[in-house]
This record gives C-alpha cells, sequence and structure tokens, in this order.
C-alpha cells in the first residue's frame, strides 16, 4: 500500500492542470439514472478499483497534460461503473458515474494499477472523493488519485 501511495503522489506531481470534456472516450448519449436506480447504485459496495487514463483530445498520449483519468469501479455482481470528472460534465457535480459498457477502447488501466476494497466502500464515497466542483487546481488526476487512497 505503501508504494502505491508513493506512486500516485509522484505521478501527481507530474500531472498538469488540464483536462478535457470532450474528444476519445466521451460519449453524448444520454445514460442517466434517476430514483431509486441511482440510489441503489450509489449505495452499492465497491469490490475493486481500477485506475483508468485516455488520451486528451485528439492527443494519442494517455501521460500528463495531455490525458483524462479517472475510476473504474467493479461491484457485487460483477457490473462495472467509471466514475470521473471534468468541468460541466455533470448537473449537480462534476464528479459522475457512467457505466463503463460505453467507455471507448481509449481507455485503458494506469500501469494496472487496482485496489481491492472488498465491500468496505461505496459507489457514493468514490464520487464524494471526487469533489463537486471541477477547477484548474483540482483536475480529474487529482480526483482520480484522491479516490484510488481512499
Amino acid at each position: 500500500m505503501a508504494s502505491l501511495k508513493a506512486l500516485l503522489s509522484a505521478l501527481t506531481l507530474l500531472a498538469l492542470t488540464v483536462d478535457a470534456s470532450s474528444g476519445p472516450g466521451y460519449s453524448n448519449y444520454n445514460y442517466d439514472l434517476s430514483g431509486q436506480q441511482l440510489t441503489d447504485l450509489y449505495n452499492s459496495p465497491v469490490y475493486k478499483a481500477e485506475w483508468m487514463v485516455r488520451p486528451f483530445g485528439s492527443s494519442s498520449s494517455t501521460f500528463g497534460p495531455l490525458s483524462h483519468t479517472g475510476v473504474r469501479v467493479t461491484l457485487a455482481d460483477g457490473a462495472q461503473w467509471l466514475i470521473h470528472k471534468g468541468q460541466d460534465y455533470g448537473i449537480s457535480s462534476d464528479t459522475v458515474v457512467t457505466s463503463a459498457r460505453h467507455m471507448s477502447s481509449a481507455w485503458k488501466p494506469v500501469f494496472h494499477l487496482s485496489r481491492q476494497f472488498n465491500g468496505r466502500k461505496k459507489v457514493a464515497d468514490f464520487v464524494k472523493r471526487g469533489g463537486e466542483t471541477y477547477n484548474a487546481l483540482f483536475n480529474c488526476h487529482v480526483a482520480s488519485i484522491t479516490m484510488m487512497l481512499q
């Protein structure tokens, strides 16, 4: 765990404060959940979390300022959801939860870093750690690292 924290901390220093709300991996399709479905999702225990990255805009880079990161979580039933943030991604929060079925192939695991949570955290905990607002100082990279280290 200490080596994971050290690596994530080092990568935080390398990540510049740039993000994008469009480009590969971003979809304009509406897959919104509401009511009881949304409540059930947010209350679902997370068993595994993986740090994910995709290129920024039309870049082919998946490192530093030319990338966008998020966390893919796996629930007890095997369903996977991507939790990520960006300016104006959501209505009430810039951190959103999207079904991983709708992730493009541009998303890749960051150094295959994953963490077992074994149901100790819920989807809502990840969203909360991602933060409500987006700004140049606390972007997707910091949010993703914060989610992984909780």
